[in-house]
């Protein structure tokens, strides 16, 4: 049997009317080699017929609940599993621009998913200008994390047009405790929360200060220190101290989306890291601080200090024994200061390299204990409730846990193919809240290119797309001051 984890869980409980937590993906591919130039329904869900079973979270299971909601749901594969449900098509209107494209995704991301059967959808889009074809992938951020999310699209895609061999799916079919076994072991877990709720705060204690939002509160720094010294940790980093200072994007989050996607040169973005110093990330970072300073001082809302970026790490290490693991989010948050308040680019970036690192310090000495361990101090029975309550209160408070989320996924730097079509890109797009911000900007590296998917709320960012522009003009600064 699988269980969601308490992190898991949290993903559901998040979820309103206005927010909706999965993650999706948006291919282009070339279609050209197909009969009749078309990828079709049919073709796609034969082939999550065939590869289900090869999917980091197995692309046919489905959530179980427990009785009364005592604790958290479990995994099953669906009885009625069929591919055919779970695929559609989109079809755009001429032209087919990319403006269109990023509407018609708008539309499908704000979009929750059936939580009856298994948590993920695919769309086929059709109409796009120059022949092309795209495909929107959705799954539901309980069942998959980023790194998930790449294993999910490598099992589903090839090395060439021609399909691979593929292995027998030989596992036995997943089920779920029967109802009276699952209340009972709800019902035993409620009565040793109280205890299980105190070590995790235990735990917890000494990373205080990594908590977005606590870490600014007088006496939290103070504290977490005191802290480390009586377990000997003197020698743990502290956190940064900033508060994330109002923007034009954080505020409460309405229900529908836009769209927005771009492409950075990954060449480009190596050699500035080599005139300059510092990491790809530092690079892709700093092009961000600088699109978003361009953006906020074209509205007036030029902060006084660095925004606070909330970016999503991995904790997967990768060996066996992750791989035996659980199959859940293996994910934390590392807060990093966003130099946007820096005029001189020379000055921004390397404001940003110096905060990025001092963040990553302080992340090393903890690994992001605090997400997975504040995840599970409420009782299951409350922790829908408190996460949405939390989720409409927190951005109406004088201090803000973060501005927005930056994500940067690695992914393969070569050419992939879907159905015997080339995958040309890949756009990831991401959860925005009204706790972490109203904008999210995700990149992924694919095949010697950097794809950027921004997601925002409509309420807040009506126009993703003038970031986009904003994101090609410091990568000019950039490269403008490396080669100075």
């Amino acid at each position: 049997m699988t269980q969601l984890t308490t992190l898991d869980a949290t993903f559901l409980h998040a979820e309103s009317g206005s927010t909706q937590a999965h993650i999706a993906g948006l291919g282009i591919l070339d279609p050209s080699g197909l009969p009749g130039g078309r990828l079709t329904v049919a073709a796609v869900a034969e082939l999550i017929r065939e590869r289900a079973h090869l999917a980091a979270r197995p692309l046919r299971q489905r959530l179980v609940e427990v009785p009364f909601g005592l604790d958290r749901p479990y995994w099953e594969d669906d009885p009625d599993f069929d591919p055919v449900r779970h695929v559609s098509e989109v079809t755009l209107p001429a032209p087919g621009t990319d403006e269109q494209l990023a509407e018609a995704v708008a539309a499908l991301h704000e979009r929750p998913l059936d939580r009856s059967r298994p948590l993920w959808e695919i769309a086929v889009v059709h109409g796009l200008s120059g022949g092309r074809a795209a495909v929107y992938v959705k799954a539901h951020h309980a069942a998959i994390d980023g790194v998930m999310a790449a294993e999910t699209l490598a099992a589903l895609l090839d090395l060439s047009p021609e399909p691979r061999e593929l292995p027998a799916d030989d596992a036995a079919p997943l089920r779920a405790p029967n109802p009276l076994s699952r209340l009972g072991t709800g019902l035993l877990k409620t009565a040793l929360h109280p205890f299980r709720a105190a070590l995790s705060v235990a735990r917890t204690a000494p990373y205080l200060d990594e908590v977005p939002g606590l870490a600014a509160l007088p006496g939290v720094a103070r504290v977490t220190h005191a802290v480390q010294g009586a377990l000997g940790r003197e020698e743990v980093p502290e956190a940064p101290r900033v508060s994330a200072p109002p923007t034009p994007f954080n505020g409460p989050v309405g229900p529908h989306r836009a769209v927005a996607f771009g492409d950075l040169p990954l060449d480009e973005i190596k050699k500035i890291r080599t005139a300059l110093g510092g990491s790809v990330n530092d690079v892709v970072m700093a092009v961000c601080a600088s699109a978003l300073r361009t953006w906020l001082d074209k509205r007036g809302a030029l902060p006084d200090g660095p925004l606070v970026a909330g970016v999503p790490v991995s904790l997967r290490r990768g060996d066996a024994a992750d791989e035996a693991g659980d199959a859940g989010n293996h994910v934390s948050l590392m807060s990093a200061p966003l130099a946007v308040h820096v005029a001189d680019p020379a000055d921004r970036y390397a404001a940003v390299r110096e905060d990025m690192e001092r963040a990553k310090r302080r992340f090393v000495g903890s690994s992001g204990v605090w997400v997975r361990e504040l995840s599970g101090v409420v009782p299951a029975p409350l922790a829908g409730p408190v996460a949405r309550l939390a989720l409409s209160v927190l951005p109406g408070l004088p201090v803000r846990p973060m501005n927005l989320i930056v994500s940067n996924v690695p992914g393969p730097q070569f050419p992939l193919y879907l159905c015997g079509t080339r995958v040309l890109a890949y756009y990831p797009l991401s959860v925005v809240t009204g706790v972490s911000g109203g904008l999210n900007i995700t990149v992924f590296s694919y095949d010697g290119t950097v794809h950027v998917g921004l997601v925002s709320c409509r309420d807040l960012v009506p126009n993703p797309g003038e970031l986009i522009d904003h994101l090609d003009d410091a990568m000019a600064e950039l490269r403008s001051l490396s080669e100075a």
